[in-house]
């Protein structure tokens, strides 16, 4: 049994999304997500901190976006 207090978490296996018209128009969809109590992000996007993966202007370029990458050590 799931604790009430923790939220349900989905990932690309859990899910499958069918092309579909819809009525929904892209101005009207609202992306954001809340990472912690006081972070929330305008896009769902946080990157791997590794040097392979997320350097400065990856970061930067994100931020501007509304997503959050984190930069390695």
């Amino acid at each position: 049994m799931q604790d009430p207090e923790i939220p349900i978490g989905l990932t690309f296996d859990d899910v499958l999304l069918v092309p579909a018209h819809s009525q929904v128009l892209p101005k009207e969809v609202d992306l954001s997500t809340q990472v912690t109590a006081t972070i929330t992000l305008n896009i769902p996007l946080l990157s791997a901190a590794m040097d392979t993966v997320t350097g400065s202007r990856t970061a930067i370029c994100m931020a501007r976006e509304g997503g959050l990458g984190i930069i390695h050590k």
